[in-house]
């Protein structure tokens, strides 16, 4: 079952598609994060989410929200895919342990070996403020983005 609204984001410290170490609780204080699980990278769904969210970045950019895309790829697979579609976002490897970043925030399908289509929009003091998983199969819609995105608070 995944993580409810108004809980504590589970802190993790993961590897991005650079090599370089990203933790969630490098932005407490500083800034809201909008953590956007996906399957797999170089997938039709998963590429065309993705592929919104980076023509719609200024939605993210103009509220002061940290974009972070996390799936189970390696960091190695997550920089061809990111180079690729020009994603300008961390993309971090939830690699290895296999999924336990997903599995904390509960969006981890064990028949499957990756995380189902989860966003947690955590605000700046580490509380999950909205969130929302899509059907397997189906994508996540911009509308939903800027639905959750109006959850947050700025910080001052």
């Amino acid at each position: 079952m995944a993580l409810e609204n108004d809980t504590q984001a589970p802190d993790f410290k993961l590897i991005n598609q650079f090599g370089e170490s990203v933790q969630l609780s490098q932005y407490r204080g500083v800034k809201s994060v909008a953590l956007v699980f996906f399957p797999l990278a170089f997938s039709g769904i998963c590429s065309g989410e993705l592929c919104e969210l980076r023509d719609n970045l200024s939605l993210f950019e103009d509220g002061g929200v940290e974009l972070i895309g996390i799936s189970v790829d390696s960091r190695h697979a997550l920089r061809a895919f990111g180079e690729q579609e020009k994603y300008t976002f961390n993309l971090v490897a939830d690699f290895w342990p296999h999924g336990a970043v997903a599995k904390e925030y509960g969006v981890f399908l064990e028949e499957k070996g990756f995380a189902n289509r989860a966003t947690f929009l955590i605000d700046p003091s580490g509380i999950i403020r909205a969130s929302f998983i899509s059907a397997p199969g189906e994508a996540r819609s911009i509308d939903a983005y800027r639905a959750a995105l109006g959850q947050l608070t700025p910080v001052l």
